[in-house]
C-alpha cells in the first residue's frame, strides 16, 4: 500500500488509476470487485474466462480520472469476441494507458459511496450516503472526522435519511453492515496514517446480495 503511494508521487501523478486505487483500499478493508489488469488482446480474453462473463472492460490510467466521459468504458461483454474488440476499441483511443482492466460486472439496485475529503480546519474526514447518480442530487450522507471507530461507522450508516435500503430490499437480503463498517473505518485510517492522500472517492459501491462491493474508485493526491 505505501509502496503504490510512495512510488505514484515519485512520478508526480495526481492520482492513483483505478486499479492501484482498488489495491490500497482492498488492503484497508474494502471489498472490491474481482478483476485483471492486462496489455494484450489474449489477456483479456483469458482473464475474462477467468472471472467469468460478463465483464466490463475499462481504459486504466493515473490520468484517466474520468473513464466514461472519455468512452473508456465498455459493459455488458458476454462473449471472447465482444471482449476482444472491446479491447481494440479501447487501445486504438491513442490514450496513455497502463493497461485494460477486466472486471466482473456486479448487479445490483443499491447503491452508496464512501468518501474521503480533507477539511483544513478538521484534517481527513470519512463520507457515507446514497451513491451513483443521487449523490450530487439528493446530498444524503453523513460525515465523521478520522480516524472513526465501529461505533462511529455504525451511526453513521443510521444517519442517511434512505437508510432503510440497508434493510432486506425487493426480495435481497439485508446489507452486511459489518462489511461496510469495516471500510469506512479503513478509509478513515488511510487518511490518518497517509498525509500524501487528498481524497477518496468510492462510487458506486454495489450491494450484490448483501455484499458491498466497490465497482470503481479513485485515490486522488496531495501535490507534492
Amino acid at each position: 500500500m505505501k509502496e503504490i503511494i510512495l512510488e505514484a508521487m515519485k512520478k508526480k501523478q495526481k492520482a492513483l488509476s483505478e486499479y492501484d486505487s482498488k489495491r490500497v483500499i482492498a488492503k484497508a478493508g474494502v471489498t472490491i470487485t474481482r478483476e485483471t489488469l492486462v496489455t494484450t488482446k489474449e489477456a483479456a480474453v483469458k482473464a475474462a474466462m477467468d472471472i467469468g462473463m460478463p465483464v466490463a472492460l475499462k481504459g486504466c490510467s493515473p490520468e484517466l480520472m474520468h473513464k466514461t466521459e472519455h468512452g473508456m468504458v465498455k459493459v455488458g461483454l458476454h462473449t471472447k469476441d465482444e471482449v476482444g474488440i472491446a479491447f481494440d476499441e479501447l487501445m486504438s483511443k491513442g490514450m496513455k494507458l497502463d493497461g485494460i482492466l477486466v472486471q466482473e460486472m456486479i448487479d445490483g439496485d443499491r447503491l452508496f459511496v464512501i468518501g474521503l475529503t480533507r477539511d483544513p480546519q478538521f484534517g481527513p474526514c470519512v463520507m457515507f450516503g446514497l451513491g451513483g447518480i443521487f449523490t450530487e442530487v439528493l446530498h444524503d450522507v453523513s460525515f465523521r472526522v478520522a480516524p472513526i471507530t465501529m461505533d462511529d461507522a455504525y451511526e453513521m450508516i443510521e444517519e442517511i435519511r434512505t437508510k432503510e435500503i440497508l434493510g432486506p430490499f425487493r426480495g435481497s437480503p439485508a446489507v452486511d453492515k459489518d462489511l461496510l463498517v469495516k471500510a469506512l473505518v479503513g478509509v478513515g485510517n488511510l487518511g490518518v496514517e497517509f498525509n500524501e492522500i487528498a481524497e477518496i472517492d468510492i462510487n458506486p459501491l454495489i450491494v450484490c446480495d448483501e455484499k458491498p462491493i466497490a465497482v470503481d474508485a479513485l485515490v486522488i493526491l496531495q501535490e507534492a
